[in-house]
């Protein structure tokens, strides 16, 4: 297990709020604009796995920084979708960071 360190916790706060943005948005905006629903549970489990003290959150970091940018990539296409893009590149740049 490792010390928590500034930008792991930052990582964490940036994948839960991706998280929950995502699903808040994936049941409500998706939904009625007939958009694709992407999985937000790969932010919550990378938020796991770096809470838990694993170095495997830096495969789960490198899979969750791929899995948003395509989310964010989806959801400026749909649109009307700002927050979660943003929540989405925040979440990406920081688990890059994590998965280095």
């Amino acid at each position: 297990m490792h010390e928590m360190v500034p930008i792991m916790q930052k990582c964490i706060d940036n994948c839960l709020r991706c998280y929950g943005v995502c699903l808040r948005t994936a049941m409500s905006h998706c939904l009625e604009a007939g958009g694709k629903l992407t999985e937000p549970a790969i932010c919550r489990t990378s938020a796991h796995f770096m809470l838990i003290g694993t170095d495997h959150h830096k495969h789960t970091c490198r899979e969750c920084a791929e899995i948003c940018t395509q989310c964010a990539a989806d959801c400026r296409r749909v649109g009307d979708m700002q927050a979660c893009v943003d929540a989405c590149r925040s979440c990406v740049e920081s688990c890059r960071q994590m998965a280095a």
